[in-house]
């Protein structure tokens, strides 16, 4: 490559104006994490750090699992234009069992990029309209216990630093004296670097802004007190935190680290941020799922991978695992025809026996029933013929006493009628 000198002005040197210029137009979009327990402060440090209220909805501390609610707004300063999407974890921390709280957190930022990388795999793309929803910055809040940090801290943290850049911040810092906040950070850093965590540091590579960075670097992790509030302070307003024995001022740098967490998070570093989240964090995402692919740079000979092979060689893999699992359905299927055609004999046989068992039980209850109709039968005629022959007896029995009754009735007539004739002839003698 050779150095050559120009004769004149040419007018490339107006590119970076252009390129100012293509951006303004575009906008600009920033996504921003915040991850802590409930009540800690999350948003309204976000309508501090913006100067505006955004939309908010109590949360309850009895979900049984972490929500992430991601909310977007069209943000104007000047003559940019800024789509800005704020990413809570509504009930993070409150479950009995903390173990899988991280998860939700890493499934969301996991689904952001593989969302991008479906996008720019796309043979008709359209990525410069494309609203970009990967997480630029994580804001972890941090409870200001003065102790050591959580557990569930160090594990969600030790999660996140490989997926995105982590700010740590200790919330309502004016809940602690200087002395303990002083330690709590040797502390939360100490902790930090033993258990591995990364944690975003500000560039220093710019000599612009090499020195400020260095020495914010120094201030990590950023205590910040959050109000949406104004008091009076001497003769100004200022926003603060009105407390009986005083008022804790926001953007006083001897109060806490709003200003520095305002100045490194948008003024200073939000285009590195944006950076790294794309050249660092996003490609190693698509490294590992083009590797899980079975996509190359190389092939074993150190040589270029051809994408056109690599795609014809998982392919060729790809029919032949269909071929093969095609293969194992077609077996499966026979042999559950065959299992299934067994069962069916055997319930078959099984219901043959069953009615031939209830067919011989039939007939020995048909002849029980005939042996009892007969039976009944004969009875019947039994009683009928006793029935007949009582009826004769009782009609017998009638006329002879009718016949008997009569013959009384006549010899008692007799007997009433026989003194009138004795004294008739009597009286005929005495004459």
């Amino acid at each position: 490559m050779r150095t050559l000198s120009l004769g004149g002005h040419v007018g490339f040197d107006s590119l970076p104006d252009q390129l100012v210029s293509k951006s303004v137009s575009q906008g600009f979009c920033f996504n921003i994490l915040c991850v802590g327990e409930t009540g800690i402060g999350k948003s309204t440090l976000m309508n501090t750090l913006f100067n505006t209220t955004f939309e908010n909805e109590e949360a309850s501390h009895y979900l049984d699992k972490v929500l992430l609610r991601p909310r977007t707004y069209d943000l104007q300063e000047s003559n940019v234009q800024l789509k800005l999407t704020i990413v809570d974890t509504v009930g993070f921390g409150d479950q009995v069992n903390k173990e899988e709280s991280y998860k939700p957190i890493v499934d969301y930022i996991d689904t952001q990029f593989e969302n991008y990388l479906q996008e720019e795999l796309k043979i008709k793309r359209s990525l410069f309209n494309y609203h970009d929803t990967r997480i630029h910055v994580c804001l972890y809040f941090i409870a200001p216990t003065g102790h050591s940090l959580k557990s569930l801290d160090l594990v969600t943290m030790k999660k996140l630093d490989s997926k995105v850049n982590i700010i740590p911040i200790i919330a309502k810092a004016d809940t602690i004296s200087k002395s303990e906040l002083h330690k709590f950070k040797i502390k939360v850093m100490s902790e930090l670097v033993s258990n591995g965590v990364q944690i975003y540091q500000f560039p220093t590579e710019d000599e612009a802004i090499a020195e400020i960075n260095s020495s914010m670097n120094a201030h990590l992790p950023f205590a910040v007190v959050g109000s949406s509030e104004e008091v009076k302070v001497g003769n100004k307003m200022v926003r603060a935190r009105q407390y009986p024995w005083g008022a804790v001022q926001v953007e006083n740098e001897s109060h806490c680290d709003f200003v520095r967490l305002r100045e490194m998070l948008i003024r200073v570093n939000m285009e590195d941020l944006r950076e790294q989240t794309h050249a660092r964090h996003y490609e190693l995402y698509r490294r590992c799922k083009l590797e899980e692919m079975g996509f190359k740079d190389t092939d074993p000979d150190n040589e270029p991978f051809s994408l056109q092979e690599t795609y014809e060689a998982k392919r060729k893999e790809f029919l032949s695992d269909l071929q093969r699992k095609e293969e194992d359905m077609r077996q499966m299927f026979v042999n559950r025809v065959k299992e299934t055609e067994a069962e069916l004999k055997e319930k078959e046989r099984e219901l043959h026996d069953r009615f031939e068992l209830l067919k011989r039980t039939h007939q020995e209850e048909k002849r029980n029933v005939e042996e009892k109709r007969r039976d009944l039968e004969e009875d019947m005629n039994s009683f009928n013929r006793r029935k007949v022959a009582a009826e004769t007896l009782q009609g017998q029995a009638f006329q002879a006493a009718s016949q008997l009754s009569i013959k009384k009735d006549k010899d008692k007539k007799n007997f009433f009628t026989l003194p009138s004739a004795c004294s008739l002839t009597a009286g005929r003698n005495l004459n």
